[in-house]
Formats: C-alpha cells, sequence, structure tokens
C-alpha cells in the first residue's frame, strides 16, 4: 500500500516510531535529534526554505502597517484642522455680491455711483448662454461632471508641471467651484500653497452638495474680477463694449470668457494682439465642447476685437455738491459697506436744469466779485523759450506738458501768450493725445484790465475761455472769494439745487452745509417773527435812536436816525436800532426760542447782537428757516433724498412729515376752498381788505374717495397769521427797500432780505416765492471783508435774481394765500404808502403804546443785556457765547420815546459803533 508521502510507510506511524522506538528495533529508543520535521540527505534535519525573506517580509508588512496607521492619524488631525478652520457655505444659498449703489436726480436720471467694486448683478436666468459657454470652455469643461474636484486635471496640471522648464507659470487645474470657494470664502488674497488648496478642495467638494451648478456659474459670473475696475459679467460687457450683456455676440462673449485668466494681460487697451488670439482661442475651444459650430467661430475670429470706450456715469455737470451731502447722509445713517457695497437706489430730489442755473449764477457772480476787486494775480507760468510770435511747433508741446491749476474750469484752456501788443494767444483743443493748436486774441477789455495791473509778456500761460460770439478770447483766473447756495421747494423742503463753493476739485469743503457763518441782517425777520408772534403790529413803532449797553454803541448802516419808526419801515431798510429795541421788548429768549425751533440755529444767546444776526448757521439751515415763513409757519425741513430703496426695491427711508395716504373723507366733508388773492384798498384810505372765506389747512382733511391724501404731521412751530405778515413786509423790501436789486424783472409775487455781517465780511440774500425759497451767500473762507459797501444786496442780490428768473421761468404765477381773518389795509407808514396784514385785534396803520399795561421797567434778563461783552472786540472774538455777569449801563429804551440819556447818549464822532452782526 502505497501513502501519500511516497512511502510504503503511515506517516504517523513514523512519528509514533520515532518518539517510543521502532518496532523493528525492539522498541529501543533512538538517540535524540534537534528539531522535529522531515529529513534531509544523510538523515539530518531539513531548515525552513526562505526564513528569512519571510521575515522581512512580516517585518515589512508590519513596520507598513504601522506607518500607515501612523500618517491615518497624522492625515486625520490635519484633516480636522483644515475643516474646523474651513468657513461655512451656507451664506452662499442667499447670495447677495456687492453692488454699487446709485444716485437718481429728480427726473430719475443716474447722476453719480458709488461703489468700492463696480459690479452689476445679473441673475443666472440672464446671463447669454453663449457668455456662459465661453467661461466653461475656457475655464472648466468639465463643471457640470465633476463633484467640486477635478482629478484628472490636477493629475495632469501636477505632470506638466513636473516637465515643464524652471521659470515657467505652473499649470492650473481648479474648477470653477473651486475658484468660487477661494473667492467667497478664502479671499483671493491667500498665499498659494498646498494647505490652501486642499481648503479650496474641500469645500468645493461642500459647495457641490450644497449648491446647484446655475447657482454656483451666478456666483462665479457675478464676483470674478475682469480687469478695467469690472467686476462681474454685466460690469465687463459694459466696460469693454459699452454694452448690455445680452446684447454681446459670440466674439465679444468669447473675449469676456478670455478674461479670468489674466485680465491685464489681455487687456484689449494696453495689448490687443494678446487678447486677439485670446479670444480667437476661446472660439475655438467653444467648438469643442459643441457650443458653436465651426462655421460660428470662423466669422467670429475674423471680426476685429474693437472695444467701445465706457465712461462711468460720475456726478452730473455741478452736481458735485449735492451728491457728495447726499453720500455723506447715507454713511451716517446705513454705514460705509452698506452704502458703497448695498446696491442702494438713492431718488434725490436735484433738478438738474436748476443746479445748473445755480452753479453758472454762482461762478459768474464770484468772478465778477473778482474782477472788481481782486485784480488781475498774473500768469499761472510762463514759458522762457516763447518769443514774440513764436510759431506752434515751438509752443505746442511746452504748452501740452504745463499742469492746470486747482479750480480750473472745464471749458477754460490754458493759453500761451504769443504777443503781449495784440493779444494774440495760442492754446489746445481737444484730448491731450490729439490736441489741435488753436490761435485768437484776447478781448479789449481783458487786456486793458491785465495791464492795468501788471505788464504782460510773450510765453505767459493764461487761463481763457473760447468765445462763441466774435472768435475772441476771455481771461479768467480763479477767484479767491467763495460763495454759497441752496434753492429748495416751499412746501415739502426739497432741496432742487445746491452750490457748495467755486469748485468740488479745488476744495470739497460744503460751504451750503458745513460753513457756520453769521446771517447779519438776514436774521432780522426772525425777530420779527416773534414779535408778531406777541401781537406786536406791523405798524408798531420803536424809536430809532442812539443807544449804548455798556461799551457797546450800536448804530444804523447809514449813521442816521429816524425817530419813531414803524416796523414795516424798519425791516425794508433794515434798521439796527428799531431791531434792537423791538428785541429788548419782546425778550431775547423768545427770539431764541424762535430761531432754535425753526432749526436755524441749535442754541444762541441771549444777547441783544444775536438780534443783528450775531450767531452762526449754515446756508441750508437758513433755507429751511425762510421755507418755513413762505410755508405758513409749518416747520420745513430742508431734504436732498426723497427715498431710499434696498436692491429689491423695497423702500428703507422717506423725509418724514408728509405722506400720502389714500382715504374716504367724511360724509358731507367738502375739499378746502384754495384761497383767493385780496386787493389792496385805495391807496391812503385806510380801509380793510375782505380776507378769503377759506384758505386750504395745511393738513388735508378732505378729497374725492378716488384721491390720495397729503397728511402733513409737520409742527407748528409759528401760526399762518404772524407769517403772512412777515411775508407782506419782506414785499417790500424787494419792490423798494434794500433787496431792490434782486427783485429786478422779477414780475412774481416774491419775498427777502438782504444780509450782511460786521465788518462786511458775509453778504447774503435771502428770500422766496410762494413755491421756491433760494439762499445766496458769498464770503472768504478765512473771514475778512468785502470791501466798504459791499452788502448782501449789491453782492448776492444779482445771484439770487438771475437764479430766481430761470427757475419761475417755468412754473405757473402763485400768490401768497392770506390766511382767513387777517386784514390787508394800504395806510401811510410815515415814509410812504405800504400794504400790510393785520389780525383782528389790531387797528390798521395804528401804533398802539405798549407800556399802557406794562408792570415796570424792562430788566436786564428781559434785554439779556446782563450777557452783554465787555466790548464789540470781545462779540467778534466769540459771538455765539458771550460772559455773563457784566452788568448794564442803564434801563433799555421805551418803544416809541426817545431813549434815557443815561443809557443812550450822543453818538460818539464818527457815527459810533456798527451794531455787531447786522448791517443792511
Amino acid at each position: 500500500m502505497i501513502f501519500r508521502n511516497g512511502s510504503g510507510r503511515d506517516g504517523r506511524l513514523l512519528v509514533t516510531s520515532r518518539i517510543g522506538g521502532d518496532a523493528a528495533d525492539g522498541g529501543a529508543p533512538r538517540p535524540s535529534r534537534r528539531g522535529f520535521g522531515l529529513t534531509g540527505p544523510g538523515g539530518g534535519p531539513r531548515r525552513p526554505r526562505f526564513r528569512l525573506v519571510r521575515r522581512l517580509l512580516g517585518g515589512g508588512a508590519a513596520v507598513l502597517l504601522l506607518g500607515s496607521l501612523a500618517g491615518g492619524m497624522v492625515a486625520w488631525t490635519k484633516y480636522e484642522q483644515l475643516v474646523a478652520d474651513l468657513p461655512t457655505v451656507d451664506g452662499l444659498r442667499t447670495y447677495q455680491p456687492p453692488v454699487m449703489s446709485r444716485l437718481y436726480s429728480g427726473d430719475d436720471r443716474v447722476m453719480a455711483e458709488l461703489a468700492a467694486e463696480r459690479r452689476i448683478f445679473v441673475p443666472y436666468s440672464a446671463i447669454p448662454a453663449r457668455v456662459k459657454n465661453a467661461v466653461i470652455a475656457t475655464e472648466d469643461q468639465k463643471f457640470y461632471t465633476h463633484g467640486g474636484v477635478n482629478p484628472f486635471a490636477i493629475l495632469r496640471a501636477g505632470l506638466t508641471d513636473l516637465t515643464m522648464n524652471k521659470g515657467h507659470r505652473p499649470i492650473g487645474a481648479s474648477t470653477i467651484t473651486q475658484q468660487v470657494a477661494r473667492i467667497m470664502l478664502l479671499g483671493s488674497k491667500q498665499t498659494l500653497s498646498l494647505e490652501r488648496k486642499a481648503k479650496e478642495a474641500l469645500l468645493a467638494i461642500r459647495i457641490e452638495q450644497t449648491l446647484s451648478k446655475d447657482k454656483i456659474l451666478e456666483i462665479y459670473l457675478n464676483e470674478i474680477y475682469l480687469g478695467a475696475g469690472a467686476y462681474g459679467v454685466g460690469a465687463a460687457a459694459q466696460t469693454y463694449f459699452n454694452k448690455p450683456l445680452d446684447q454681446l455676440d459670440d466674439a465679444q462673449a468669447a473675449f469676456l470668457g478670455a478674461l479670468p485668466k489674466s485680465p491685464s494681460n489681455y487687456n484689449p487697451y494696453r495689448f490687443p494682439d494678446a487678447a486677439l488670439a485670446r479670444r480667437n482661442l476661446v472660439l475655438q475651444q467653444m467648438v469643442e465642447i459643441g457650443a458653436i459650430t465651426e462655421e460660428q467661430a470662423r466669422l467670429a475670429q475674423a471680426e476685429p476685437l474693437v472695444p467701445q470706450a465706457f465712461t462711468r456715469p460720475g456726478p452730473a455737470p455741478g452736481s458735485e455738491w449735492f451728491g457728495e451731502e447726499v453720500r455723506r447722509q447715507l454713511i451716517e445713517r446705513y454705514g460705509q459697506d452698506t452704502t458703497m457695497q448695498g446696491g442702494l437706489l438713492v431718488h434725490t430730489s436735484m433738478d438738474p436744469h436748476i443746479q445748473q442755473v445755480a452753479t453758472a449764477a454762482m461762478r459768474d457772480g464770484l468772478m465778477s466779485y473778482d474782477h472788481d476787486h481782486g485784480g488781475w494775480r498774473g500768469p499761472v507760468a510762463h514759458l522762457d523759450e516763447i518769443a514774440s510770435g513764436a510759431d506752434a511747433g515751438q509752443w505746442v508741446p511746452a504748452l501740452a506738458h504745463t499742469a492746470r491749476p486747482p479750480g480750473m474750469l472745464d471749458s477754460w484752456r490754458l493759453g500761451v501768450l504769443l504777443s503781449p501788443a495784440t493779444g494774440e494767444i495760442g492754446w489746445l483743443e481737444g484730448p491731450a493725445a490729439h490736441a489741435e493748436p488753436r490761435s485768437g486774441r484776447l478781448l479789449a477789455r481783458d487786456m486793458a484790465w491785465m495791464r492795468r495791473w501788471r505788464a504782460p509778456r510773450a510765453g505767459d500761460v493764461l487761463m481763457v475761455e473760447p468765445q462763441a460770439d466774435g472768435g475772441g478770447v476771455a481771461l479768467r483766473q480763479v477767484p479767491k472769494v467763495e460763495g454759497a447756495l441752496v434753492t429748495m421747494d416751499v412746501r415739502t423742503g426739497r432741496v432742487l439745487a445746491m452750490v457748495g463753493g467755486w469748485s468740488f476739485g479745488q476744495s470739497q469743503f460744503n460751504r451750503a452745509t458745513q460753513a457756520l457763518r453769521q446771517p447779519g441782517s438776514s436774521f432780522k425777520p426772525f425777530v420779527y417773527l416773534t414779535a408778531m408772534e406777541q401781537g406786536i403790529s406791523p405798524s408798531q413803532k420803536f424809536d430809532d435812536s442812539p443807544v449804548s449797553y455798556g461799551t457797546w454803541h450800536p448804530n444804523n448802516y447809514e449813521k442816521d436816525f429816524w425817530g419813531p419808526t414803524t416796523l414795516h419801515d424798519a425791516l425794508r431798510e433794515s434798521r439796527n436800532l428799531v431791531t434792537i429795541r423791538l428785541a429788548a421788548h419782546i425778550g431775547m429768549k423768545s427770539v431764541a426760542n424762535m430761531a432754535t425751533s425753526l432749526q436755524l440755529v441749535e442754541s444762541m444767546p441771549h444777547v441783544l447782537p444775536a438780534a443783528l444776526g450775531a450767531v452762526e448757521t449754515t446756508v441750508l439751515r437758513e433755507a429751511g428757516a425762510y421755507a418755513t415763513i413762505a410755508a405758513g409757519g409749518r416747520l420745513v425741513t430742508p431734504t436732498l433724498i426723497d427715498n431710499v430703496q434696498d436692491r429689491d426695491g423695497h423702500v428703507l427711508w422717506q423725509p418724514p412729515g408728509l405722506a400720502l395716504q389714500a382715504a374716504v373723507p367724511p360724509a358731507g366733508t367738502a375739499a378746502p376752498v384754495p384761497a383767493a388773492t385780496p386787493q389792496p384798498a385805495a391807496a391812503g384810505s385806510g380801509a380793510p381788505m375782505a380776507a378769503p372765506a377759506a384758505v386750504a389747512s395745511p393738513v388735508v382733511a378732505g378729497v374725492p374717495a378716488d384721491g390720495p391724501v397729503l397728511v402733513d404731521t409737520r409742527p407748528q412751530v409759528a401760526s399762518p397769521d404772524s407769517a403772512y405778515q412777515i411775508v407782506a413786509m419782506m414785499r417790500d423790501v424787494i419792490l423798494r427797500g434794500t433787496g431792490d436789486r434782486a427783485g429786478q424783472g422779477i414780475d412774481r409775487p416774491i419775498a427777502g432780505k438782504t444780509g450782511t455781517s460786521q465788518n462786511f465780511n458775509d453778504a447774503w440774500f435771502a428770500g422766496f416765492s410762494p413755491d421756491i425759497v433760494t439762499i445766496v451767500w458769498v464770503g472768504f473762507d478765512t473771514p475778512q471783508t468785502l470791501g466798504k459797501n459791499e452788502t448782501g444786496g449789491t453782492i448776492a442780490g444779482p445771484i439770487w435774481n438771475r437764479v430766481m428768473k430761470a427757475v419761475l421761468a417755468d412754473r405757473p404765477r402763485l400768490d401768497f394765500p392770506v390766511p382767513q381773518g387777517l386784514t390787508l389795509a394800504r395806510y401811510n407808514t410815515g415814509m410812504g404808502m405800504a400794504v400790510d396784514a393785520f389780525k383782528p385785534d389790531q387797528v390798521p396803520g395804528i401804533s398802539a403804546d405798549l407800556n399802557a399795561n406794562a408792570t415796570g421797567a424792562l430788566t436786564a434778563e428781559d434785554t439779556g443785556a446782563e450777557t452783554m461783552p465787555d466790548s464789540e472786540s470781545d462779540m467778534a472774538a466769540s459771538p455765539s457765547a458771550a460772559p455773563a455777569g457784566v452788568p448794564a449801563a442803564g434801563p433799555a429804551g421805551v418803544p416809541g420815546q426817545p431813549a434815557p440819556s443815561a443809557v443812550a447818549p450822543a453818538a460818539p464822532a464818527g457815527g459810533g459803533d456798527i451794531g455787531m452782526g447786522g448791517l443792511y
């Protein structure tokens, strides 16, 4: 029998026999041998095969296992660290990119853009397919099939980078999703590293799990920077081709697809050949993915790459002051980020036509003053190499490199004087790169003006303005004097125009809103309004005679005295002494309360010089205060913004006080009857005129059921009766008083008041029609005199006149509505006939005895004399806060009577001191 071991013996018996002895040997034990198993040749033991190899393999496997475990632990730890630092992707669900805010003028035209990044958001559904395909073809052809990371692209990029020569730019392998992760969540400015790439990959996978492919592509196409300040394809289409995105053809769409790789290297203005080659490559890649056909690509590649210059909507001409003030208010209300990146839609009240008129009127007024008072201050520069009669080849290169001085207007040109004898001058016209030489002659009057101050020389560089008529050239220079202007709607407070100075480019300081200046006599109407509120009649007389308080000796501008004078005449002719006595009678506390209620000032001292305008306010504040008078005493707050909307069109803010709401009128309620304009009685009769039977209330209570209701919740700071009394008095200021120059050529009902501060430092004119108010200020930034007798009527009045003529030309004629119960009467004031309004308890033309019910003489508290400064110089140093505790020299003058000798000595030689603050 043959066993499996190849022998005739059972191996099991063999083992037994080895242990217990062989049966053939009688069971005797054999010598012991090392080990068990098979024997080798000669009967010796056989060693295990490949024992060393097995040990090496086992050890290697153990090391590999331990290394794998250690590496896994390290990798897991690193992964945990990466994951812990990763931002969340949940915010991308409600993605809202930073979008520029837009400012719209009153006619709904874009007047300015506010942006940290110029971006036009375009939703996925509005992005043309050719634009999507162009970007996908060049940036990520597997976009719709990978899960956020393309491993084949990574492998290809790695092998390519290893085989590339040193110094070459590495090949990228980032998918669109990875780029979204870097731009949106990691930040594009991080240093390139393996750790950052790992974060990108992990985030890309998370993004793919969170968002749809369409949403990812929408984010990418709106976020990516495409050069020239354009973020996103919408802004890029406008920047490079001046077209909306949906009007691009295949070639233009392909160019946008070429930009993400390197916007600066493919700039069509700087590198047109590289940009064209890259665009054609993108077109070919679009063929590869089947987006376009070979024929379409061939036609698109034949199309020239011609970018269209795009001009970013900047401030509308002359609107820089207005737009900057709106921006400042938005930042104060919403913060920098929301204002510049929140996509706000801001509808302003600016009227472009009125703004241009106001800007031109202010500049012409300042140039006129500068021409008359400043003299010619010399050339801008001098070109030494230019001799008399030089040809264009000599002066054109030198003039082209001469810098424009600050404050030079866009319509002006730099010109070189070629002949001092004839006034021949040459200048350049057109863009700097293609400027054409022109020549002309200075106007004769400008040559004479120039020679009066300095001798001109050939080669002098002058600022000139070519004239349309006659081909002459006007000499120009930037004035040193400044000005400010505000025009606004009386009823609503909507600011229609704002001028903050000569040139926004020269100085961004807004003198209409930021400059605190003394209003001078333009403050007086608010003193008179306070008196009207206390029941004093416009025909009431106060004494116009010398008065002194301590070392302060106020006087009239003319330095004469009229004796008893009606308030009507005193306001018309801006008499300081009557105003002082009136303020002393009614009390400076009442005047201060009125001024603060009108928001003319935040606070003011209770001292008599304040009644003459020795306080500080702004042009915008005074516009609101004058509008309040014109609006019948209802507070008017100036507003530059009609409403603010978010990017979705929801209204975030609109001015309080006025609102429209739908309402059904109560049964039996009729709409208010508009007021009729009363007619004066016969001259000199003193007969009262009939007041209208009804006047429309500021709060409209009844309208047809199908119309809205205007709800006015603004406070009534003065009665309509008192406000109209002031209006009637100020109409005569323009008709035949200190403001007559402002009213020349205007045949509409208008009212106003001049203002000139101490030492002729500030010139004002403030006036209004029934629907428009305009305030004008002229002065130097560092207060200094404008010149002797340079009053608000002569400097600011003509500017006001020009603006109001233009504004009223396109508006219907309106009359100031007369409140019910007032009586209009024509009477003789003692200085001529006047028409005033009188309340029911007032007798037209009569000056009552205001001291009939007086309990005693006025005290220092009534007049504010206890806080009078020691001298006029003290007041000039601190007009808004006077030292307290200085007693008055005597009681105030009694209204209507000469001042007591103790407090009203004869005026010093020269007529005494002009009243602090108010002049004319």
